[in-house]
């Protein structure tokens, strides 16, 4: 006798092949790929890491998490350094200038909310008082806003309120300013 399974199973029965399908393209893909990648795309991501402004060891464990590249860099004002006022010091803009990314910040208050150069945009950062639920939804909000999908969105911060950001929208990763900038503080 023959188990029959009660409503909302599939019996494991995959009717379309794609079990079968997916197993044979994973094979395919190590078989060509082997354990490590090629050398030119290393390099390129040798490259593409020094044109963020990242090590390459930070930059491989976000693209490896992510499986997706860096967008954007989203520091907060903290991380730049703007505590009395939305300015930029000299060798921190430097440094962002060379980005080849996206380049934004979320400004505590009650600094205004400008973008100063080399930034493309500005937007406020959330509120201590803001409830994680709030939190959340400001942040996705903004990177919706800009276009920016949350995975592709690194994080450059100071304090662990900051950090918690990037949990709170699944971010790509969260760096600190002083791995980042490292001499440029």
């Amino acid at each position: 006798m023959t188990h029959i399974p009660g409503i909302g199973h599939n019996s494991g029965e995959d009717r379309q092949g794609y079990t079968g399908r997916l197993h044979q393209w994973r094979r395919a893909r190590r078989a060509l790929l082997g354990a490590t990648l090629p050398v030119e795309v290393v390099r390129l991501r040798v490259r593409r890491a020094a044109a963020l402004g990242l090590d390459y060891g930070t930059y491989a464990s976000v693209r490896a998490g992510t499986g997706r590249d860096i967008a954007a860099l989203l520091f907060s004002s903290n991380a730049l350094r703007m505590l009395r006022r939305a300015e930029i010091d000299g060798a921190r803009a430097a440094k962002l200038a060379q980005a080849a990314a996206e380049r934004a910040a979320l400004i505590h208050r009650p600094l205004s909310v400008a973008a100063p150069e080399p930034l493309d945009w500005a937007a406020r950062a959330p509120s201590f008082a803001d409830s994680p639920t709030a939190l959340r939804r400001h942040l996705s909000e903004t990177l919706k806003a800009h276009g920016l999908p949350a995975d592709s969105v690194l994080l450059i911060g100071d304090t662990a309120f900051e950090a918690s950001w990037c949990a709170a929208i699944r971010a790509a990763g969260y760096v600190t300013s002083d791995a980042y900038f490292g001499d440029a503080a």
